[in-house]
């Protein structure tokens, strides 16, 4: 048996809009800022004096490494990371329009990367420019293994869409350069970076090279983790007297970096939450590429703490701005949470690649439920405005005055002094093709995790078959497969049952399917011809959500979703004193579609009661026996993703319920 995926082309009117808005809008939008050839703002993410937003300089830092320039580093250690994570959007959206023009650009930014390469492969503009005697000797603080892993990434996707051998050859010089520098020889570094990401690089390089040392390195970094707890403290010992690279990281806990334990014996999703999820993406390759099923066991086991007990409803992590981390179990506030655009990203990264090791329909599920909520929600519709945090409530005048509320913004800024949300958008939806399918080869089984318009081209034992997937989701709830092949074949076909459908229907060629779902997913196993017909009817019923009583934040309220997606309320439309809003026990919903309000989306109707502020109140702060009188209002929702696109004003996801 032989089954490989081939090509997929998206036709998504909501998707496809969503990556013509990132090759026509952000790629070019984000060159000019990297250049620092935009006039715009930038802001800081939180209320940090420490934070350089005065300017990217990303390019510039690269010219001057390179020797093409005078002068010094400016931005954050990891500031090369931003130009790396738009040169891997590039080559994903080259990978889906032809443009020369934009592939000479991007020639030129490799081009100028490998001019800024030291001669043994090691790349980091900060270290090259600045402190080139402190290479790999602070890594708690440095990034230069995170940046390494972003290039790596780069020119992984790079070399896949336009055959480029010269991104691909500079980032098998820096991965031969960190294998020679860290392992388990006396005379290497037995360590890791504090932040977690050239792991999952390494599989990447690996899967696409067969180079063996690629994998066993990254294999090494992740069982290396939490086994020497005293190595980030002996190196900083080591490096006295000099600056910090980053201030105030010096004073980090381990769990911050995942290093307070070796990661088979970690129970609980620890720290801060992009690391934490990339290691985990990263753990899940590797269990996958290496057949490492104690890997595989310690990611089930850290997936369900942060599923079951530290996630939003929008798929957001991250409950506190005090190392952008997690906290504890059920401890989601909404008007203080962090939830960073990357965590989710993050999140769906490993999803997706625990969805290679085992199909269950829950990796989909908060997959869908991150992509279609935070991440999104991540950026304005214009594609040039960015949340770096996204709360569930905010009160804009509490973020103005409150410190404890700074980073929580109300308005997406243009750019950020750490702007690593902005590319890394760019490039999950310009990869979004890759998060459709994945196939199990040995048993001839192609798994739909995402519904949403395509073509996909596959092969499958030696024969072509074309799927073409048609749908309106994520408004509309029917979704059609339709099969194109010269000869019969068979193959199995294992269609997601999404978790906010609770009843469904199947028909092929108009025929009702009865069959029990295995792990989420109905299988079809049958011999397959032309012009075959699936069809699937989701219900796309409105729901309330409660959460768990434990979630402190949510007692007494509910969250509106419909489909994929949660609604929210915004002061725009529903007045000022959203906390005063209260959904009563019998109100009926109803669902709109309004093609002329933010593009068009679908709104949510809905009879409520909101409490009046009696003139008793005036010049009183406390009472015993207080009025309680309440006008009825009606009550408009908005998909969370769009909110913040029209005026400053109030927002809230959990409402209150009688």
């Amino acid at each position: 048996m032989s089954l490989q995926l081939k090509s997929l082309t998206i036709t998504d009117p909501f998707w496809a809009h969503y990556r013509e808005l990132v090759r026509t809008e952000m790629i070019p939008y984000q060159w000019n800022v990297l250049n620092d050839n935009a006039n715009i703002t930038i802001e800081k993410e939180r209320n940090d004096n420490s934070i350089p937003s005065e300017k990217s300089h990303a390019i510039e830092n690269f010219k001057i490494a390179a020797g093409l320039k005078q002068g010094n580093h400016y931005g954050w250690v990891f500031q090369d990371s931003d130009v790396y994570k738009w040169l891997e959007a590039v080559a994903y959206s080259l990978s889906i329009h032809a443009d020369t023009e934009l592939q000479e650009l991007a020639d030129g930014v490799i081009d100028l990367i490998a001019l800024a390469q030291e001669e043994d492969g090691y790349l980091n503009t900060y270290f090259s420019i600045e402190e080139p005697e402190r290479r790999f000797k602070k890594l708690a603080e440095s990034h230069e293994l995170y940046c390494a892993g972003h290039f790596i990434e780069a020119a992984v996707a790079y070399y896949e869409s336009t055959h480029n051998e010269k991104a691909l050859t500079i980032a098998c010089r820096l991965a031969d350069c960190i294998d020679v520098h860290f392992g388990k020889e006396e005379h290497q570094i037995q360590g890791y970076d504090g932040h977690e990401e050239i792991e999952l690089a390494l599989t990447k390089l690996y899967s696409l090279t067969g180079e063996q040392r690629y994998l066993e390195l990254s294999r090494y970094f992740l069982y290396e983790r939490g086994t020497d707890t005293t190595f980030f403290a002996r190196q900083q010992a080591a490096d006295n007297g000099h600056k910090a690279v980053i201030e105030g990281m010096n004073h980090r806990p381990l769990e911050y970096y995942q290093a307070h334990q070796p990661i088979l014996e970690q129970q609980t999703a620890e720290g801060h939450a992009v690391r934490l999820v990339y290691m985990c993406t990263a753990m899940a390759d590797v269990a996958l590429l290496a057949g490492d099923n104690a890997m595989l066991e310690a990611c089930r086991r850290l997936w369900k703490n942060i599923i079951n007990k530290r996630m939003y409803i929008t798929g957001g992590i991250g409950s506190t701005v005090d190392g952008e981390a997690f906290t504890l179990d059920y401890d989601l506030p909404n008007d203080t949470m962090y939830c960073e655009t990357c965590a989710s990203i993050g999140l769906i990264f490993f999803a997706f690649n625990m969805l290679k090791n085992e199909a269950r329909s829950e990796y989909a599920d908060v997959l869908e439920r991150a992509l279609y909520n935070t991440a999104i929600g991540g950026m304005a519709l214009d594609g040039k405005h960015f949340f770096y945090v996204n709360p569930l409530e905010v009160h804009p005048e509490s973020s103005r005055h409150d410190p404890g509320k700074s980073h929580v913004k109300f308005t997406r800024p243009e750019w950020f002094g750490c702007a690593c949300c902005p590319p890394n958008l760019a490039r999950l939806l310009t990869s979004l093709h890759k998060y459709i399918y994945t196939v199990q080869a040995d048993t001839n089984t192609i798994y739909t995790h995402l519904f949403m318009t395509h073509t996909t081209e596959l092969e499958i034992n030696d024969h072509p078959v074309q799927l073409e997937q048609i749908t309106n989701l994520p408004w509309e709830g029917d979704v059609s497969i339709v099969t194109q092949m010269k000869q019969s074949t068979s193959f199995t076909l294992a269609i997601r049952l999404p978790y906010w459908a609770e009843h469904y229907s199947l028909l092929l060629n108009g025929n009702p399917i009865d069959a029990d779902p295995i792990n989420g997913y109905i299988h079809i196993d049958r011999i397959w011809h032309s012009n075959d017909k699936l069809e699937l009817k989701l219900p796309m019923e409105i729901k309330e959500y409660t959460a768990h009583p434990l979630v402190r934040a949510d007692i007494g309220k509910v969250a509106i979703g419909r489909g994929p997606f949660i609604y929210c309320a915004e002061e725009v439309d529903n007045g000022e004193h959203l906390h005063l809003v209260q959904l009563t026990q019998d109100q009926t919903y109803e669902y709109e579609f309004d093609e002329q309000l933010l593009g068009g989306v679908g709104t949510i109707k809905v009879e409520a009661r909101k409490r009046n502020i009696e003139p008793e109140w005036e010049d009183v702060l406390y009472a015993s026996k207080a009025p309680q009188t309440y006008t009825s209002t009606a009550l408009r929702l908005i998909p969370y993703y769009c909110w913040a696109n029209r005026q400053i004003g109030e927002m809230r996801v959990w409402l209150n319920k009688a």
